[in-house]
């Protein structure tokens, strides 16, 4: 009976997963978005299985006759939406010093019901910059198991900074001898850090080359980690097939990160002319999250941020985006970055309408969370498109998002791997 319960309970882990036996799904909808040309297909008919999409058609065309139907009238399918900047195990709600009235393994078991908020708004992908205690990588090995809900999750594990940097722990007195788990001094200790965070989990590496706007006794302009030293994190983590990403404000610390063949740079508030330039040359990804300062100061000093912190954000939230501007009319290829654990999980989409309001078109939005970010991922065979291959991974609004990018908030339906997760 223990070896029948076994089984039983191993199959349903196999379906939860997406790896349930030669599942069809035949999805009809009104329109479909090819997010590469910004043209849409009339009438799509798009077969998914085992997963996997194996084929992109027109109603009409024959179906496999063990099909699941799943029919969407009115509405418009586009791919699986990507978040490259998330911290998933971090809530607003309690922020500043109201995070210590928590166990260290509350922001695990809280990061769930994130993770299913995040699915639900339509992210299937999700890059998460930054997590304690590597529980980023539990959350992303509970929902590759099945036993949690939530989209695919590319894990960066702890950010690696500079001593007394934007990520070490900077709140506390001499007495507390707090320390950031990936703080290094030099190229050799980058090196081994890099190492580290790959052997227990991480998918990516992220850096914190310039200050913050919600660590304590810095400034985000400052550049903390040198050019060597940034330059020998990011040779390891090539040589490991990982890509980095940058926590950059300042401009030193973007142009800096930039030279040394960082991948894509988030924030990038006070970037200048010639980090613009550089990045246009270089084909470096920009990750802007030019959304998230209304949340801040909106509801941030309810949930316990400091006034330090928000007067940062106040400093370089018009700044910021009027620089998105600036790099988007330069050509600099942008990703969809949202920051989202500083603002709620599941609101991710919002910074689709502040992207159009600062000079984006609704196409060029909606391409930094789907083919865009999955090219900066290096996953553009799996994800970002719908076509043959790719993840069975869809959205459905009921609309025009080309017309309206703000029915991205609004999803009515999501599927993911083949799987429905939402539906009208």
């Amino acid at each position: 009976m223990r070896l029948l319960a076994l089984l039983a309970t191993t199959s349903l882990l196999a379906f939860c997963a997406g790896e349930s036996q030669a599942r069809t799904v035949a999805v009809t909808a009104e329109k479909l978005l090819d997010v590469a040309t910004g043209k849409e297909i009339d009438k799509p008919l798009v077969i998914v299985v085992d997963g996997r999409i194996a084929s992109v058609g027109h109603q009409g065309d024959a179906l496999p006759g063990d099909a699941e139907k799943v029919d969407l009238p009115g509405v418009t399918l586009l791919p699986g939406l990507i978040d490259m900047h998330t911290h998933i195990t971090s809530s607003p709600l309690y922020s500043g010093f109201n995070a210590l009235l928590f166990t260290d393994s509350f922001w695990a078991v809280i990061s769930t019901t994130h993770a299913r908020r995040t699915l639900d708004a339509g992210f299937t992908t999700i890059r998460n910059v930054g997590a304690d205690n590597f529980a980023d990588v539990g959350l992303r090995q509970a929902i590759s198991a099945g036993f949690v809900a939530g989209p695919r999750v590319i894990t960066a594990t702890d950010a690696i900074g500079a001593t007394g940097g934007h990520c070490d722990s900077t709140f506390f007195p001499p007495s507390m001898n707090q320390k950031g788990y990936a703080v290094i001094d030099s190229p050799d200790q980058g090196r081994q850090m890099v190492r580290q965070l790959h052997k227990y989990g991480a998918q990516v590496i992220k850096i914190c080359a310039t200050g913050g706007v919600f660590s304590h006794g810095d400034t985000p302009g400052a550049q903390q980690l040198t050019f060597e030293e940034i330059k020998a994190i990011v040779d390891e983590a090539h040589a490991a097939d990982m890509k980095v990403a940058a926590h950059a404000h300042g401009a030193s610390g973007i142009k800096a990160s930039i030279l040394a063949g960082v991948d894509t740079i988030e924030h990038v508030s006070l970037v200048d002319d010639e980090g613009i330039k550089l990045a246009v040359q270089k084909g470096t990804y920009f990750g802007m999250d030019i959304y998230n300062t209304d949340y801040t100061q909106a509801e941030g000093k309810k949930n316990g941020v400091l006034e330090e912190n928000l007067q940062k954000d106040r400093d370089i939230g018009l700044i910021q985006r009027q620089n998105y501007q600036k790099a988007l009319k330069a050509g600099v290829k942008m990703i969809y970055s949202t920051d989202a654990g500083v603002y709620p999980h599941g609101d991710n989409a919002r910074q689709f309408a502040t992207m159009v309001q600062w000079g984006a078109t609704p196409l060029q939005a909606i391409q930094s969370a789907t083919i865009t970010a999955a090219e900066a991922l290096g996953q553009g065979k799996d994800v970002g498109q719908v076509k043959v291959g790719a993840w069975g991974d869809l959205v459905g609004v009921a609309g025009d998002p080309l017309k309206d990018v703000t029915l991205l908030q609004h999803p009515v339906f999501v599927m993911k791997g083949g799987d429905t997760v939402r539906r009208p």
